[in-house]
């Protein structure tokens, strides 16, 4: 080698080491960034949970909130500058710290998860969740003084008066953490195996505990199928979008709605409808829908590009049998029907009548009451036509995505939790802008409490959503037209 060769090559060496050290530094920053992004997302949960403001002081509840999202998304845009195995560490670990943030409080927001509770106990006892409401005197040896307390406690604006057992003296006020208690279960009945499991795994006085740590776990398990499934199709940091999401450590963990367990049945069956194995993909979306009916909106996205009918069959099948399956034990032990207070709640939320102000707000923006529940009606059936005959089978979980956030857009839904769903889809898909939708649904349930006309709130949030779903699709058609972005 010549002098000339020799310095050049040294020359070179050194260059590479220096480029390699800069890089090496660059990544150690974002790191670091990410990591304290994720820090002060976990404090602003811990403070938003711990904070109980729903009933007192739904504003500063808000802005607690507020700070958790605008920090969620600082945090999950960061990591896009890591390396993917140096990011998916990050998700991992900070999905355990943001779940336990849920774990922090008693259920601050909603009191569904004491009606689990006591339909898990009742089950315990031998009867069917389906007999009888709450407030049946014929229950009232199996009340406690956490579901059923007495005395000053009744003074609460949340708890519902009932009446006594006959053997207690009068004089004593008695009412209940449970809502509508005079009402029948609504729940399906895999959520209610799961509440009789709960139950029977759960030590005496553990009271809320329990249904927490059973729904941080099944976060965590989500958390854990998003990323292996996205490592074989997709970007697995795409899997922050659940993880870090502050609607699961609010609505999952700390109010321990059962939903989450039916989005893990649902992202189960998409995966594996996505990798051709349609019976198993039924199986598990049935089960989700045999958790919480809501599921059955990824099935069109289940069955997108299936031009053969046993193809079809083998999801649909499996999927029906299922839930018929695991209705039949409940039905043969009960003496009333299993369907429970579904019709009446139906009825009570205003799905069936367009003049009620909190339903398909969007539309009555531009329609007469009238028209919105046909419009409902015909624009998801549109969309569900589309995604079944353009959608891609090797993204079923694209298509459930465009499905489901439609009918939220439609529907304008008051409670926040129904979105862990669609917050699972999109950490599936990676169209981030559909969260905007999942943080309307918070704003509708928590801050329009704090204005004296809360459907506003929720129309201008929704409308705000919608608006970015449509930005970010353009944004997204722009993109693919340039050639810069793959189309999902």
């Amino acid at each position: 080698m010549t002098p000339y060769e020799t310095r050049t090559s040294g020359l070179v060496g050194r260059s590479g080491a220096v480029i390699a050290a800069t890089l090496e530094g660059v990544i150690r920053f974002r790191t670091a960034l990410s990591s304290a992004l994720l820090a002060a997302l976990v404090a602003a949960l811990a403070c938003a949970i711990r904070y109980d403001g729903y009933d007192t002081d739904p504003a500063g509840l808000t802005w607690w909130y507020a700070a958790g999202w605008a920090l969620f998304a600082a945090a999950a845009r960061s990591l896009r500058g890591l390396p993917v195995r140096r990011a998916v560490v990050l998700v991992l670990a900070g999905g355990i710290a943001v779940a336990a943030t849920g774990l922090l409080a008693p259920p601050r927001t909603s009191s569904d998860s004491y009606r689990y509770a006591w339909d898990g106990r009742v089950q315990s006892a031998g009867i069917s969740p389906y007999d009888h409401a709450p407030a049946d005197l014929a229950l009232a040896s199996l009340r406690d003084d956490w579901l059923f307390p007495a005395g000053p406690e009744c003074a609460l604006p949340e708890r519902a008066r009932i009446a006594p057992p006959s053997d207690v003296e009068g004089g004593a006020v008695h009412c209940t953490r449970l809502n509508r208690p005079s009402v029948h279960t609504i729940y399906p009945p895999v959520a209610e195996a799961y509440f009789f499991a709960v139950d029977r795994l759960s030590p005496d006085a553990a009271r809320h505990k329990p249904l927490q740590t059973g729904a941080a776990l099944l976060s965590l398990a989500t958390t854990g199928l998003l990323v292996l499934a996205l490592r074989r199709r997709g970007d697995p940091r795409s899997a922050v979008y659940w993880a870090w999401c502050p609607a699961v450590p609010v609505e999952a963990v700390n109010n321990a709605h059962v939903d989450v367990l039916g989005v893990l049945f649902a992202v189960a069956g998409l995966v594996l409808v996505a990798r051709g194995r349609r019976v198993g993909g039924g199986l598990f979306i049935g089960a989700a829908i045999a958790t919480k009916l809501m599921p059955a909106v990824v099935l069109p996205g289940a069955l997108c590009g299936v031009r053969r009918v046993r193809d079809a069959a083998a999801v649909l099948l499996p999927a029906a049998a299922l839930v018929a399956l695991s209705y039949l034990p409940y039905a043969l032990a009960s003496r009333d029907s299993v369907f429970g207070y579904l019709g009446g709640y139906v009825e009570e939320e205003g799905y069936d009548d367009a003049s009620v102000r909190n339903r398909y707000a969007l539309l009555r923006l531009v329609l007469p009451d009238a028209w919105a529940l046909p419009v409902v009606v015909a624009v998801t059936a549109a969309v569900a036509a589309y995604v079944l005959w353009r959608g891609d089978p090797e993204r079923p979980w694209s298509g459930a995505l465009l499905v489901t956030g439609t009918a939220f857009l439609l529907l304008t839904p008051g409670y926040s939790w129904y979105a862990l769903l669609l917050v699972a889809l999109i950490a599936l898909d990676g169209r981030w802008e559909w969260l905007t939708v999942a943080a309307a649904g918070a704003a509708k349930y928590v801050t329009g409490r704090a204005f004296a006309e809360p459907d506003d709130v929720g129309t201008t949030a929704y409308a705000v959503a919608a608006a970015a779903v449509l930005i970010g699709w353009g944004v997204r058609r722009s993109r693919v037209a340039r050639g810069v972005l793959t189309a999902p």
